[in-house]
């Protein structure tokens, strides 16, 4: 029973959370410019802790750890620059690092 009402408890945050923007700014409202200013500027943050995160734990002297993900990068980096296309530069980077890792090193 306890199981169910986590259940449900997650479902009505989730259903809550996904509601609410629509709440606060519906109806024709205008949204607030520090929305939108956050809109514009959270993306790129986001891939920048992506970066450095995926960086911490390199050992730069180490070619079998640090190769894949630098070649990683540099793919998700052109694709990126290229296509211009969030999902198909990091699913492209991840796939690359996962066969890199997996086949070659």
């Amino acid at each position: 029973m306890d199981k169910i009402i986590a259940i449900i408890a997650m479902a009505l945050v989730t259903y809550g959370i996904r509601l609410g923007p629509f709440i606060l700014f519906g109806g024709g409202k205008q949204t607030p410019e520090w929305v939108r200013t956050i809109g514009g500027v959270l993306p790129p943050a986001v891939m920048g802790m992506l970066i450095v995160y995926s960086l911490k734990h390199i050992e730069i002297l180490k070619v079998s750890s640090s190769l894949p993900v630098l070649i990683a990068i540099a793919v998700t980096t052109v694709l990126h620059l290229w296509k211009r296309n969030n999902l198909l530069s990091i699913l492209s980077g991840t796939a690359v690092y996962m066969f890199l890792v997996q086949r070659l090193f």
